[in-house]
């Protein structure tokens, strides 16, 4: 590979959702983990709280990376290695998928010409390195080329966009080997009634007012309210090695959400850090978690929820809902879950680190 910082790196910058991300061909990068890491941080400016000196936005949100390369396996289409660059400390974790990001992983293997267009809609498998499971994602292709223009929104995105419907199976036990790591719906943690999930993404779900909160204060308001976080992260710690996880002192997972009921005729609101900042909208896995967990008789999420009768779950989030589609089967058990998503590409060029 040749000198990155001389040539730069071949880069699609894409919204994937609700965030925003690199997008490179794992060809592109170098083979060994630490010299990448080193070079992604390089490329998003970080450890710095602005990352003035990168493309990163300053935000978990849009400090994210896709890496992307032919399948290794035979029921996929591409591999997909989500990477979170954090912000304002040396680290780049893959302990984590990510299903925003996941959403433009479709039209960036189309358009870097790993999977061709086929039709006016291309079904794009996508094996997801970070969880072992596939998803499937419909892009559509008019002409063979991707559109994404359409009349499809999610809160949290102004405008339309073409839409990305995303399918998930086996997905239960994503990171922590079981749905239900502990084998518990309710586990005590400090006090606190906690359902510890996992449906996609490592999640840690409890009441709002459990805690002495409402679950309907703003993004801002949680962030600043100090010894509510440090009493989430003492839980959060005390929770990852219940879930298989380990030590979590410094990864992101378990996501920690706070649950109310619904305010504006959706399932049940949110208020989710990811894993210290509020998010500003909510995570399409931790969403999928979140979902499941309100099914859960006896759960903190389905003390508060109000459950549809048509499988679209409606999870309420500082701007809006993200609507998760679950089907489960004559016990009530969810089986299968997906998604609604847009995506939309910025910029394609090349990317120079520092």
């Amino acid at each position: 590979m040749s000198d990155p910082g001389r040539e730069g790196i071949p880069c699609l910058w894409m919204r994937g959702g609700t965030s925003k991300g690199a997008y490179f061909l794992a060809s592109d990068l170098p083979s060994d983990m630490k010299a990448r890491d080193a070079l992604l941080l390089g490329i998003m400016g970080s450890p710095d709280p602005r990352q003035i000196d990168g493309i990163g936005g300053a935000d978990p949100l849009t400090s994210k990376v896709a890496v992307l390369s032919p399948s290794s396996r035979p029921d996929a289409d591409v591999d997909y290695l989500f990477l979170q660059v954090f912000v304002d400390q040396p680290l780049v974790s893959d302990a984590q998928a990510c299903g925003n990001i996941l959403a433009g992983v479709g039209p960036a293997a189309i358009e870097r010409g790993l999977v061709p267009a086929s039709g006016d809609i291309t079904a794009v498998r996508i094996h997801m390195l970070n969880t072992g499971e596939v998803a499937v994602a419909q892009v559509r292709t008019p002409g063979g080329r991707v559109s994404y223009e359409g009349d499809a929104a999610i809160d949290g995105v102004p405008g339309t966009h073409a839409p990305i419907p995303l399918m998930f199976q086996n997905i239960a036990g994503s990171m922590c080997g079981a749905l239900l790591p502990t084998g518990n719906p309710v586990d005590v943690i400090d006090g606190v009634e906690c359902t510890l999930i996992d449906n996609g993404m490592p999640c840690v779900v409890m009441r709002a007012s459990d805690l002495g909160r409402t679950g309907q204060e703003s993004r801002e308001a949680l962030d600043c309210d100090t010894d509510l976080k440090t009493r989430i992260e003492a839980i959060r710690l005390k929770a990852g090695p219940m879930m298989n996880l380990g030590d979590v002192a410094e990864k992101s997972v378990p996501k920690m959400t706070l649950v109310s009921p619904p305010r504006n005729g959706g399932t049940v609101s949110t208020r989710s850090f990811i894993p210290h900042r509020c998010h500003a909208t909510i995570g399409v896995f931790a969403a999928v978690s979140v979902a499941t967990a309100c099914t859960l008789p006896g759960s903190p999420a389905a003390s508060v929820a109000a459950l549809p009768d048509d499988g679209r779950f409606a999870i309420e989030h500082p701007t809006g809902a993200a609507e998760v589609l679950i089907e489960r089967d004559g016990d009530g058990a969810v089986i299968s879950a997906g998604t609604l998503r847009t995506a939309r590409k910025l910029f394609e060029g090349r990317v120079f680190p520092r």
